[in-house]
This record gives structure tokens, sequence and C-alpha cells, in this order.
């Protein structure tokens, strides 16, 4: 408890007659309560489930031979592993949508203008719905279709004004006016069996993969009025604000887990513009992601 204590976890309260210790909540850990609100209680226990923690223990070995954590780990990439595993895609699901909820409502509030012209929104790896429920609360005049793997639609609640929609993002998008991916580097899995190497600095089957999406959602959005909002970190390995941190912390937790990365303004760059999108920008939110907005053209 002691380093609890130090590390801001929780408080300690001394009784002043020399008895016992009592220790209480503080701000960090009232995020660890599941029956606060906002809770990260779900994504803290999905982290720290077996299951993901098996793969950190996979990183030496995939240093020397190669290969995909995870699958190391479990003798099969996490994606196939939660089909066959209801257990597995609940924590996943669950604890995506803990963070979806904390980080709509950053979007909401740090977006407005880029919401207000839209008459359709997709997202693409919705989940079960979250982000687009908290936009749609604020804009309720926009048409929402949540779009993700048929056995996580199987499990999204209804909402008002929001179609969910199965299919996989490799092949194609659905069409509205704009799309909206929130951690693409989390959530986006491709089948194609491609080893990511640990020792491999820019981790390149990781932008094929998010660069064949974008193409998928460039044909899916106007040409001259469409644009692709992804919600990521934009890592800044040399800064020190609030949430850099916890970006590089993220980047590892990707590679245990799938074959995906964070990456630097100059490597988002690179990969809108191989994706066809030349124009962007960087909008920062209150929260550990920005919003990248691509544009066609």
């Amino acid at each position: 408890m002691r380093l609890l204590v130090r590390k801001k976890i929780f408080a300690a309260n001394h009784d002043s007659n020399g008895g016992e210790t009592l220790y209480g909540l503080t701000r960090s850990s009232r995020w660890l309560l599941r029956d606060s609100e906002p809770s990260l209680a779900p994504m803290v226990l999905m982290e720290n489930h077996p299951w993901l923690v098996a793969p950190w223990h996979c990183f030496s070995h995939c240093v020397k031979e190669g290969g995909i954590a995870f699958k190391m780990a479990h003798g099969q990439e996490i994606w196939d592993f939660a089909l066959q595993n209801p257990e597995l895609n609940k924590l996943f699901n669950d604890g995506m949508a803990c963070t979806s909820r904390i980080i709509s409502r950053a979007i909401v509030s740090g977006y407005k203008d880029g919401f207000s012209s839209i008459g359709s929104l997709v997202d693409v790896g919705g989940g079960i719905g979250e982000m687009m429920s908290e936009i749609m609360k604020s804009y309720p005049h926009i048409k929402g279709i949540n779009f993700d793997l048929p056995h996580v639609i199987s499990t999204a609640p209804k909402y008002n004004g929001i179609s969910h929609v199965h299919g996989d993002m490799f092949q194609a998008v659905p069409q509205a006016d704009a799309v909206i991916m929130k951690l693409p580097s989390i959530n986006t899995r491709d089948r194609r069996k491609i080893p990511a190497r640990l020792d491999t600095p820019s981790r390149p089957q990781a932008d094929a993969v998010i660069m064949k999406i974008l193409k998928n959602c460039k044909k899916a959005i106007p040409k001259k009025t469409g644009k692709v909002i992804i919600v990521e970190v934009v890592l800044q390995p040399d800064s020190n604000e609030l949430f850099d941190e916890t970006g590089l912390a993220l980047d590892l937790a990707i590679l245990a887990h799938t074959t995906g990365k964070e990456r630097t303004e100059p490597e988002w760059k690179k990969i809108l513009e191989e994706g066809g999108f030349p124009r962007y920008n960087i909008i920062d939110i209150p929260a550990f992601p920005s919003i990248i907005e691509a544009f066609h053209e």
C-alpha cells in the first residue's frame, strides 16, 4: 500500500492517536470502481486477464524468431481467438466500450464544428456502438452506422438512429458522408497471415493494413465533401505532456496483442498520402488520442 500511496493511487489517513492507518480513494483510483461514471474498470480487467498478459512474456522469442506475440502465446491471433472464446470477446468489447464512452465525450466537445455538417457517419470497427451513441446524443441529425465484424455486432444493443451493419473493413466500408475510426491501431486486423517482427522499426505490415482500410474508406465517401475522422494517438516521443507516456505504453500493449503500432505525425503523413488522403489536420482533444481529419484533396 505504501507504493500505491506514493503513486497517488490511494490516500493514507493516519490516526492521530497512533491507531490503524486508513486508506481512501484518490482521483486516480476512482476510475477503477465498477459503478463509477466514467470507469476504466473493464479496460483494467481486460489488460490484466491471463489471456492478455501471456503475450508480454513472448517478446524475447518474437525478437529472436519473429512472429506475433499473441499468436505465440495462444496459437492464433487475438481476433480468431475472440471469435472462438466468448469470454475474451466480451472482455475486449467491454474494455473498448468503456474507453469509447470517455473518449467520445472528448471527441464531441473537441470537434463540434466537424460534426455539424455531416449527414451520415459510419463508425468503422465501432464495436458495440458506444462512440456512435455518444456522438448521436449531441448530433441527432446524423444518420449513424455502426460497422464491425458479425460476432461483435451480434452483441451490440439497440440505439435510436443507429444502424448496426456487419461486414469486413478489408472488403468494403458502408457508404456515408464521413467515416470515423477510433484507435484503428488496436481494432484493425488483416486476415493475411503476415508475421510482424519486433525488430522491424516501422512494422511496415501494420502500415499496409491501415492503408488498405483507408483506401476502402476513400471509396465509401464523396470525393469533394467526404472526410475520414481518425481518432488515434499521435506519438510525441520527446515530449512530456500529460498523455505522451500513455501513448508510448499503449504502443507496447498493441504490440503484445496485435500486429499494430502507434505513430508519430510524419508516419501518419506518409500513410495518409499513400492511402489517398494528401490533406489532413490534427486536432487536439481533452483525451490521450487526437483527431486526424483527412480529406481526398
